[in-house]
């Protein structure tokens, strides 16, 4: 059996029945878990802290607890519902520490890129339009990191992790109507900012200067001179 197989969980296996493995100390079920929640849950933790490094390590400290406490996971809410309340408690743990460390009220000052969680680079793609993706998604993930918490949090459960309102609404603990209000005031602000960027990028459009301006022109006079 290969290892990738050995860590698959069984189609019909349902949270609560992976839950109970793991209470059990079964540690392939755990690593199931891990695998199966890890890239919502990094996200989650990303857009919470805004730095890579402490997004992981949110993130792992959320798993021991998990692992230590899920023995009282009994099914009301969904698994990924539960895990995320741990990631969004070690995540404010974390926060209050950096306030009494910094002793401000905290708004996290790291501005460090998202985390590429998967490669854009599509084999039908030739390299320019592969690098033209990567230019706009380091463009919109930096425009998502300098969004307020509240507003980001909900931006990338709603339109990254394509969650509904009702599950957005659950895993925060807020009400339906404040997540569609921040989902919207989040994309409008992103659509404000990246408007701006395109106002800046329009001196430059079909910029024609450099090699290019002196190769044209030196061609041009060669022609002349025959």
């Amino acid at each position: 059996m290969s290892s990738d197989s050995a860590v698959r969980a069984p189609p019909a296996e349902d949270e609560l029945t992976l839950a109970r493995r793991v209470a059990q100390g079964d540690r392939t079920a755990f690593e199931i878990l891990m695998r199966r929640y890890n890239r919502r849950l990094y996200r989650l933790a990303r857009a919470s802290l805004r730095d890579d490094a402490e997004a992981q390590d949110a993130l792992q400290d959320a798993y021991l607890n998990a692992y230590r406490a899920i023995g009282s996971f009994r099914g009301d809410a969904t698994l990924s519902t539960w895990l995320s309340r741990l990631v969004l408690n070690e995540c404010g743990i974390r926060q209050r520490r950096s306030a009494r460390r910094r002793d401000i009220i905290p708004l996290i000052s790291s501005e460090a890129s998202m985390a590429e969680t998967e490669s854009v680079a599509d084999v039908a793609e030739g390299p320019d339009h592969a690098a033209a993706r990567t230019q706009m998604r380091s463009i919109l993930e930096g425009k998502v990191s300098g969004l307020p918490e509240a507003l980001r949090v909900v931006f990338v459960l709603r339109s990254v992790e394509e969650l509904s309102v009702a599950e957005t609404a659950e895993t925060l603990g807020i009400t339906e109507e404040a997540v569609r209000l921040r989902h919207f005031r989040s994309k409008g602000l992103l659509r404000e900012a990246l408007a701006q960027e395109i106002d800046l990028a329009e001196a430059d459009l079909f910029e024609f200067g450099g090699s290019h301006c002196d190769g044209l022109v030196a061609s041009v006079l060669a022609k002349l001179s025959r």
